[in-house]
C-alpha cells in the first residue's frame, strides 16, 4: 500500500482524501491479517479472552474489539472479528500482530479446536465514500448491509465477503477476494471507482482520514503500553463477563489515575507529529502527540495526545514543533462528523 498515488494520475494525499470525502476512494489493505478460528465452543472460547462481548452480535455481523495483556491490560492488537457462526469466526487483526494474536490465542485452548493465519488466502479491499454503494451496484453486487454485517457475494464468479465497515468515518465497505485473482478485482473495482469520480487512495489518506474521526491506530492511541481505558476505548471493554485484562482495566478505571487521550485542534501553521511534547502555558509538559497530521478538511493541524492528567474541553495547549510552541485547543472528537449510521 503506497503512501500516495502519482499526482500525475490525480493521485496525492490531498486529493485522495477529498475522493473519499465526496465521492468514493478505494484502499488496497491486503496487507492486514486474516485468520479463522473454527470449533465447537468457539463462542465461548473466544469471549472469554476479547474485550467486546461476541454474544451481543449475531451471525452474519462484525464485531471491533481489543485483545489485551493478562497483566496490565495493555492492546497486543485491536481487530475486526466477523461471526459466521457459534464455531466459527474470521479475524482481521493488523498486519504486523497477526501471527502473534493467533499464538496466543491459541497457545491455551482446549483441544478441538482449528487455527487458521489466512493471510495469503485473501486480500482485502476497502471502498469508502459517499458513492460507494454506487459503485457495487454499477458491479452488479446486491448489498444491503447493516453497519458492521457482512454478506458473501460473488463478481465475475469471483467469490467475495463484503462487510459494511471502513476507517474513515465514511458510509463504505471492506471486501474479501481471493490472493490469487486480487488484481483482476481490483481493476474492475477501479474502473468503477473512477467512474464516480473517486481514485485509488494510499497510507496518508487513510492516516488524515481516520485522524479527522479520533479512530485510533494500533502502535500509537492502543499499544502494549497503552490500555483502552487510557485510550477512550472503554466502549469496546464488556466489563459483564470475562476477558484478558479485565482485572488491571477495571482497577485502573476506579483509581482514576490514568492518562487520557484528548483531541487537538492547531490555531496555526504547525503540523503535528507523534512524539512531539505537549505543554501547558508555564511551558511544562503535560502529554505527547500519539497522532498529528494535517486536516485537508478543517485546512489545519490537528492531534491526539495523551495527556497525565485530565484536560478540559477548550482548554489552551502547546505543542513542541521543533522548538517552536504551537498554540492549540483541546476540542471533542471527531473534528468532522461520522455519516457512519
Amino acid at each position: 500500500m503506497p503512501i500516495e498515488y502519482p499526482a500525475a494520475n490525480g493521485g496525492g494525499v490531498l486529493n485522495e482524501h477529498s475522493a473519499v470525502r465526496n465521492t468514493v476512494g478505494l484502499f488496497d489493505v491486503s496487507h492486514l491479517g486474516k485468520a479463522s478460528v473454527i470449533g465447537e465452543g468457539a463462542l465461548d472460547y473466544l469471549n472469554s479472552i476479547f474485550t467486546n462481548d461476541l454474544r451481543k452480535i449475531s451471525d452474519g455481523q462484525a464485531q471491533y474489539t481489543l485483545l489485551c495483556q493478562k497483566d496490565n491490560g495493555g492492546v497486543i492488537d485491536d481487530l475486526i472479528i466477523y461471526r459466521y457462526s457459534s464455531t466459527h469466526f474470521l479475524l482481521i487483526p493488523n498486519a504486523a500482530n497477526c501471527q502473534q494474536v493467533l499464538e496466543q490465542i491459541s497457545k491455551d485452548a482446549p483441544s478441538g479446536f482449528e487455527f487458521k493465519n489466512l493471510h495469503e488466502s485473501y486480500a482485502l479491499f476497502a471502498l469508502q465514500g459517499p458513492k460507494s454503494l454506487d459503485v457495487l451496484k454499477d458491479l452488479g453486487i446486491d448489498v444491503n448491509l447493516e453497519y458492521m454485517s457482512f454478506m458473501e457475494s460473488e463478481l465475475k464468479s469471483e467469490a467475495l465477503i463484503i462487510c459494511r465497515t471502513g476507517y474513515t468515518g465514511e458510509h463504505g465497505y471492506e471486501i474479501l477476494t481471493s490472493w490469487a485473482n486480487a488484481r483482476k478485482m481490483w481493476d474492475l473495482f477501479l474502473e468503477k471507482v473512477k467512474k464516480y469520480s473517486g481514485l485509488p487512495a494510499g497510507l496518508g489518506a487513510r492516516d488524515t482520514l481516520r485522524t479527522e474521526m479520533g479512530y485510533a491506530l494500533h502502535g500509537h492511541e492502543l499499544s502494549t503500553d497503552i490500555t483502552p481505558v487510557e485510550a477512550s476505548a472503554s466502549w469496546a471493554l464488556a466489563f459483564d463477563k470475562e476477558f484478558w485484562g479485565k482485572n488491571a482495566l477495571e482497577k485502573q478505571r476506579a483509581e482514576k489515575k490514568h492518562r487520557r487521550l484528548a483531541a487537538i485542534l492547531v490555531n496555526d501553521r504547525g503540523i503535528p507529529r507523534v512524539g512531539m511534547e505537549i505543554k501547558d502555558q508555564d511551558g511544562k509538559k503535560i502529554g505527547y502527540v500519539t497522532s498529528g497530521t494535517f486536516s485537508p478538511s478543517l485546512k489545519s493541524g490537528i492531534a491526539l495526545g495523551l495527556f497525565d492528567n485530565p484536560i478540559s474541553i477548550d482548554s489552551q495547549v502547546f505543542i513542541d514543533i521543533r522548538g517552536r510552541l504551537s498554540q492549540g485547543v483541546i476540542k471533542r472528537l471527531p473534528f468532522q462528523p461520522s455519516k457512519v449510521k
